[in-house]
């Protein structure tokens, strides 16, 4: 009888680590990335940039859902809630924000991180508008309207 016991004691075990092997590799493999979207805007609005924004993503080998994901979060046009949102995604940990729908989205996410990169386009004066000391100070990419660098 007591090699009867320790053959289920050895099958219970080997099952329990059945179960928790697929667990324990799930936990070592590396986090998959998180870009925070922050615009100001209205989602409604945005689906043709975003399909170029998932593009422009993919170009660099991002896909979503694949090997990064993307926390969305759009202010509807009410200022007083990007500093929510921003506060969300800073909380999330999110790897780099994409501010976009005005230089507000830029200039919240800024006030709020120095830690977490502030990806952003403007047509503006950087400098005027409050992004950047001066050219020589911010690290800037001028882009041609094709999308090239300048």
């Amino acid at each position: 009888m007591t090699g009867h016991i320790r053959r289920r004691e050895f099958i219970t075990l080997l099952g329990g680590t059945a179960a928790a092997w697929p667990l324990a590799a799930r936990a070592q493999q590396p986090t998959m990335p998180v870009i925070g979207f922050l615009s100001s805007a209205s989602p409604n609005l945005y689906s043709d940039r975003l399909r170029t924004f998932r593009e422009g993503l993919k170009e660099a080998g991002y896909v979503e859902g694949r090997n990064v994901a993307i926390e969305y979060r759009f202010a509807d046009y009410q200022r007083e809630r990007l500093r929510i949102l921003a506060t969300d995604l800073i909380a999330r940990r999110v790897a780099v924000i994409a501010a976009t729908g005005g230089n507000n989205s830029v200039l919240v996410a800024k006030e709020l991180t120095s830690t977490i990169p502030i990806v952003f386009t403007t047509g503006g004066d950087l400098v005027k508008v409050g992004l950047g000391g001066s050219l020589d100070a911010a690290r800037v990419t001028r882009m041609t309207p094709d999308g090239t660098p300048d």
